[in-house]
């Protein structure tokens, strides 16, 4: 063993034994990367979704809230944050976009429009409502390759730094195992709400802005740092932000019954005495009980509207119960099914499934099985041919197949059957007869 453990040594550089110990993260740790000059304020932004190492109960249940930042690259600033419950969409991108953007309290002094934003090819930062907002705002988008975390460096410092400062001691913390491992942690600790959780990382979040002193900055937080550059900024009002930041699902027409929209109506106070005029909505992704209304010619903004004949919370929970108790029904059934049982033994011999079976209930089975495979119930031959022009010289074989009695086409260009005397071109195809000889 110890040649061995010097031959590794040897041969193997420290990131590539690093690498077989705990994965590319740490292998990464060994690598040199060259470092960005620090530009101005809102020249770069890099933005990045995180999955928190800490357990939140989120009505009743411990799930591990995301959170979504954008943080400008010369100051080290959060200039925007975002936290979800669960998985993280494009609602969640728009979000953390606006509280970035806006100066105004609680979200200032840091923010305005960035020249870029660096993303590494998320989907929810790609997608068509995202980008459709960055170009509204004229702000260019650069989507890195996959597997280079080190281009985005700001975002992902912070990513570490929040755990190591901040997560590391609230309680619920999922502590990072050894690779092959699972998490441990105490079965009776109490878990923070997920109101408590938000508090606490805004709190963190301003403390970071104005009173860390990242090595990078030399001695200033990001606050004095940022106050320091004189670079112009470039404001977005409210409202506008609002509007760009918003999904559009086109025109539709105010009825009697309010705005049809993804089959369900919307209605609002404000649309009495407007039916009949078209309207242009908008609304948040995921956020279904309300839409923005814009008048369509105009732009003007008309007002929300909620949807109407909304169940209650009573009825909410209990479809929820519902579909979670069918839900563990389903999958209890299917455990069930594929469960295999086979006998216990004392000597060598071949393993034996247990579980009898009669054939025809194999049979009914296997018939079952073979419904619901979609393409065994195609029936290509139900709508048989039409037939070929009386002209032709048609096998006895294939006219049988053929739908009798319909129109028969004449292709273009070619003769027919009352085309004047001359040589018969047809004729002189090759046919086969029902014997298969050729005439």
């Amino acid at each position: 063993m110890t040649t061995l453990h010097r031959a590794i040594r040897r041969d193997l550089t420290p990131g590539e034994r690093a690498g077989l110990a705990g994965g590319e993260r740490a292998a990464r740790t060994h690598d040199v990367f060259l470092a960005r000059l620090r530009g101005w304020r809102n020249q770069v932004w890099e933005t990045d979704h995180m999955q928190v190492p800490v357990l939140v109960d989120v009505e009743g249940k411990a799930r591990r809230p995301w959170i979504t930042w954008f943080t400008d690259c010369a100051t080290n600033a959060i200039t925007g944050v975002a936290v979800t419950p669960g998985d993280p969409s494009r609602e969640s991108v728009l979000a953390a976009l606006r509280s970035a953007v806006l100066r105004e309290e609680p979200y200032g002094p840091f923010g305005g429009l960035p020249e870029k934003v660096r993303v590494d090819r998320g989907k929810d930062f790609l997608s068509r409502t995202v980008t459709a907002a960055f170009d509204l705002l004229d702000v260019t988008v650069e989507d890195l390759p996959a597997y280079t975390p080190h281009l985005k460096g700001t975002v992902e410092g912070l990513n570490r730094a929040v755990e190591r400062m901040f997560l590391a001691a609230l309680p619920g913390y999922a502590r990072q195992p050894r690779p092959g491992k699972r998490s441990s942690r105490p079965k009776d600790e109490l878990l923070l709400n997920f109101e408590d959780f938000t508090a606490r990382l805004l709190d963190w979040t301003r403390w970071w802005n104005t009173e860390h002193h990242p090595a990078p900055l030399r001695g200033r937080t990001p606050l004095e740092a940022w106050q320091d550059d004189p670079t112009p900024l470039r404001d977005v009002p409210a409202a506008d932000l609002w509007t760009f930041t918003l999904e559009d699902a086109g025109t539709r027409t105010l009825t009697t019954r309010g705005i049809r929209f993804r089959k369900r109506d919307y209605v609002g106070p404000w649309m009495t005495g407007q039916a009949g005029i078209q309207v242009r909505v908008r609304f948040m992704p995921h956020h279904d009980h309300r839409i923005e209304v814009y008048h369509a010619a105009t732009g003007r903004y008309l007002g929300s509207a909620d949807l109407a004949d909304q169940a209650t919370e009573e009825q909410v929970s209990a479809v929820r119960r519902a579909r979670s108790a069918r839900s563990r029904r389903l999958k209890k059934d299917l455990e069930a099914s594929q469960r295999e049982r086979y006998a216990a033994v004392n000597q060598p011999e071949a393993p034996q499934r247990l579980g009898a079976l009669t054939g025809a209930q194999a049979k009914a089975e296997l018939a079952q099985a073979t419904d619901t495979d979609l393409s065994d119930l195609a029936l290509p031959d139900l709508i048989p041919p039409i037939a070929p022009p009386t002209g032709w010289r048609t096998p006895a074989s294939l006219a049988a197949l053929t739908t009798p009695g319909r129109p028969t086409p004449v292709p273009s260009g070619r003769g027919s059957a009352s085309a004047p005397d001359g040589p018969d071109r047809r004729a002189a195809r090759p046919t086969t007869d029902e014997d298969g000889d050729a005439s």
